[in-house]
């Protein structure tokens, strides 16, 4: 299967070693402005390279396309790719417009190409375990449940590189929070509505490095989202889903699955009353290649292989991932576009008000 690969970031030089190793797939072609990439890795990869999408796209014969590049060029990227009927892997998250992010999807239905969106937590086991238990509903009705994320990306001032710059894509909403909203999307389902959301800046000058949030679901479940990028007591980025249910309740990170059963007569899964731990070495399968991590590789090679047999039912499609930009759209219109608290050593002015947008209608919901 040939590929072309957008993008050589962190991301885009992880995926290219994983195509690089993967049996049923062929990096062709490479593509970056910066000017190593025909020095260094156009030498050592055999693949072409090139500066410019367009002149990839028209000059190489493809089968599949990698976008690894910042936010705000994905929906261009895309559509490009699919008006030449490629099948098209997305890094997260997808577009920064929800409406022009659903346009995408609807356009790759409607060609019969395999879509796939890099939130690589759909692909760690102890998250694909808990989702089929949520599945057959050992839980019961879920009730409540709390998504979190965090991690030691920025912590001091900083503000050279395109996540550092809101109008590219950047900030903790988009680059961290997005991960904890999908993971709700992906185990119970998308919130409606949001309520009393917060951006707070820790360091940086133009983005959030904070993200809370109140999440309404439409059958009366309520939720609450914490993300913070700039929290060097994790040392790698970590992301935690907690669901409460009448039936019990579940915690679930990339570590292990833990299960509270109020009452396991009726369950047909082999499940004790109180806590039952499952470890994600005992539910996470063996990859061909290993780079950060199974779920990275587990990703390609579930794009590559969807794409062999003509699966258009992918785990984590275009779909899927707007319904993740929908949500991040609303917390940004919830919390008051431009309204950030401001960072470490810079001047109250224009800090966020005490009550922020969305409070009340937060507050009224709650008293509901």
């Amino acid at each position: 299967m040939r590929v072309g690969l957008v993008g050589l970031g962190k991301m885009g030089m992880s995926h290219m070693a994983m195509l690089n190793a993967h049996p049923e797939a062929e990096l062709v072609a490479i593509c970056d402005p910066t000017p190593f990439v025909p020095d260094i890795l156009g030498k050592y990869t055999g693949a072409a390279v090139y500066a410019d999408y367009d002149d990839l796209l028209r000059r190489e014969k493809l089968d599949a396309v990698l976008i690894a590049t910042p936010t705000k060029l994905h929906a261009p990227m895309v559509r490009a790719a699919l008006a030449r009927d490629l099948h098209v892997f997305c890094e997260k998250p997808f577009c920064l417009d929800p409406i022009e992010g659903q346009e995408l999807a609807d356009m790759a239905q409607a060609r019969g190409l395999v879509n796939q969106v890099g939130y690589h937590y759909r692909f760690v086991g102890a998250f694909r375990e808990a989702k089929r238990l949520v599945a057959a509903g050992v839980l019961g009705r879920i009730h409540h449940v709390r998504a979190e994320a965090y991690g030691p990306v920025v912590l001091r001032p900083k503000g050279s590189t395109w996540r550092a710059a809101k109008e590219t894509g950047g900030g903790c909403l988009y680059d961290y929070a997005c991960h904890a909203i999908d993971l709700v999307g992906y185990l119970f389902e998308a919130p409606t509505e949001v309520g009393g959301s917060v951006l707070n800046r820790v360091f940086s000058r133009q983005v959030e490095d904070e993200v809370y949030s109140t999440l309404y679901f439409p059958g009366g479940a309520t939720g609450q989202l914490a993300a913070n990028w700039s929290d060097e007591s994790h040392r790698k980025m970590s992301a935690r889903l907690t669901l409460w249910g009448e039936n019990g309740r579940m915690n679930i990170d990339r570590q292990e699955l833990q299960v509270f059963i109020r009452d396991a007569s009726e369950l047909s899964e082999k499940l004790d009353e109180g806590w039952n731990v499952r470890y994600t070495t005992d539910m996470t399968n063996e990859v061909w290649y290993y780079l950060r991590g199974e779920e990275y590789s587990e990703q390609i090679d579930h794009f590559i292989k969807s794409i062999k047999i003509g699966d258009r039912n992918n785990i984590s499609s275009f779909a899927s991932a707007v319904a993740t930009d929908r949500v991040a759209q609303m917390i940004s219109k919830d919390a008051g576009a431009g309204r950030l608290s401001p960072a470490r050593g810079q001047s109250e002015i224009g800090a966020v008000p005490s009550k922020p947008k969305g409070f009340f209608k937060g507050l009224r919901t709650a008293l509901r």
